[in-house]
């Protein structure tokens, strides 16, 4: 039976943490991650319930639970204090199961009001997910709660989550870049839709590709209707502009863009841009443009790593409401590095078989499904030849000026990021290394390596480019 004796403590302990966090500028991760719900309590148990299991998990990881714990026990001054976390979702059933078996036996009051006020708080759940307002332009499925941060991408979101809660005020512009399928897309309409659901305000809100944005305008000039087309973005309150390195060589467009991003700017309305790649690396895109986009945030993607993988990979499962063995997880987590999409890809296939053949997977099946994913990401398949002509096409020079004796630093440059990719992706000796790029010893090799290995520690710049580099090579062959 309930007592709540404790419920003013753990509302004061949220408040007290609340506190805190927003002192460090960290009030987006506290709503994020602290996102407990008081339910009831006993003489040394309090229970707490969160939205879903994948939630609990990854709150029990970052030891959010903990830092709770121990604030109520320094509050309440009780060391036997104990946590009980519940998830709102698997409790529904257990109280359908509740009520059924209440009319058989008597419960007391404290036990009828809490069922009752477990029962509104599901409906209001509900309610919540029924109200959901739908943007024609955006995707229903691209929200903050079904995107799985990690190490590779838990800045951007955090920065997202900022921007979403305050349009306008917070990192504005922000531009996400990197590679395909990383998330970007995912990202910039989950803040769409956030704006979309949590103001009390109407928002003009418009996400647009940078393809559909160009192909829009010359329309305009076209048919004579600059003026309806102006009035139309210059006048949001939310531009998401996505896929914007389309816009390279297309001075026309890039000056309208120009154009609107100051009269949005004037307005302060909220502008969110991606790209495969940092802006100031993108060919013939004009400075005073890339000047006001890099005036703002910009926020690089990597790929996602194996913990991250395997948290994306449990998240999709479990939308799925399907169940796979964790061997099964670990293998498609360890062998699909990529990218997000390709690991999605692969789950489906997964899913789907399962499905239609209705048979228990298992995990010599799965590696048979996935034979052809699997090899077309695996390194074996990537050759010298390929890094040298993504590398030269990169850095604008000929594949035999990559491999040649040239001492220009616009060769040398290259040349050793070359090198260092070879070593990091394939087997390939050091001496053959020297006989492919010039007729170099083992020695210089071995030190051109070391220099670019030396300089990734210091430059996360340099890091993000050989990164994007590796994507484009191991994309290069599909």
């Amino acid at each position: 039976m309930s007592e709540r004796i404790y419920e003013e403590a753990w509302e004061y302990t949220m408040k007290v943490l609340h506190d805190l966090y927003k002192s460090q500028n960290n009030e987006d991760i506290f709503k994020l991650w602290f996102n407990m719900n008081y339910v009831e309590d006993t003489i040394d148990t309090i229970t707490v319930s969160v939205g879903s299991t994948f939630l609990k998990q990854a709150m029990e990881k970052k030891g959010h639970f903990d830092i709770v714990l121990k604030k109520l026990k320094e509050i309440t001054d009780q060391d036997n204090i104990k946590l009980n976390v519940i998830v709102v979702k698997e409790e529904e059933s257990k109280k359908s199961d509740t009520n059924e078996s209440s009319s058989k036996s008597e419960k007391s009051e404290d036990s009828n009001e809490n069922i009752t006020k477990d029962k509104k708080s599901s409906d209001s759940g509900d309610s919540k997910k029924q109200s959901f307002k739908k943007h024609q332009q955006l995707l229903e499925d691209y929200t903050f709660e079904t995107f799985i941060p990690g190490e590779n991408s838990q800045y951007a979101y955090n920065a997202a989550i900022a921007v979403a809660n305050e349009p306008g005020k917070k990192f504005n512009p922000i531009l996400f870049y990197g590679g395909s399928g990383l998330g970007k897309t995912h990202l910039m309409q989950a803040i769409g839709n956030y704006i979309n659901n949590h103001n009390s305000e109407k928002l003009k809100i418009c996400y647009v590709s940078a393809e559909s944005f160009t192909n829009e305008f010359i329309l305009s000039l076209k048919e004579k209707t600059e003026k309806s087309f102006k009035n139309k973005y210059r006048n949001l309150d939310v531009l998401l502009l996505d896929d914007i390195h389309f816009l390279q060589g297309k001075e026309s467009t890039q000056e309208e863009l120009y154009l609107t991003f100051d009269a949005l700017s004037q307005k302060k309305a909220q502008m969110v841009f991606t790209c495969d790649r940092p802006i100031r690396e993108i060919k013939t895109m004009a400075e005073r443009l890339v000047s006001r986009i890099s005036s703002g945030v910009c926020i690089d993607l990597q790929p996602p790593n194996y913990e991250t993988r395997c948290a994306i990979l449990q998240k999709k499962i479990e939308i799925h409401n399907r169940s796979l063995e964790p061997e099964i997880i670990d293998y498609i987590a360890k062998n699909v590095e990529t990218n997000v999409r390709e690991l999605e890809s692969a789950l489906d296939k997964v899913l789907g078989y399962e499905e239609l053949i209705g048979k228990k997977l298992n995990l010599e099946i799965v590696k048979n499904l996935l034979r052809d994913i699997i090899s077309s990401n695996s390194s074996e398949n990537i050759s010298l030849d390929i890094i040298q002509k993504v590398i030269a096409e990169n850095y604008q020079i000929s594949v035999s000026d990559l491999k040649s004796k040239k001492r220009d630093k616009k060769y040398v440059v290259p040349r050793q990021i070359a090198i260092y990719i070879a070593r990091e992706l394939t087997e390939i000796a050091y001496t053959e290394l020297g006989n492919e790029f010039g007729g170099k010893d083992h020695s210089t090799i071995m030190t051109a390596y070391k220099k670019i290995a030396e300089q990734i520690k210091i430059d996360p710049t340099l890091e993000s480019k050989i990164q994007l580099y590796i994507r484009e090579i191991k994309e290069y062959k599909k």
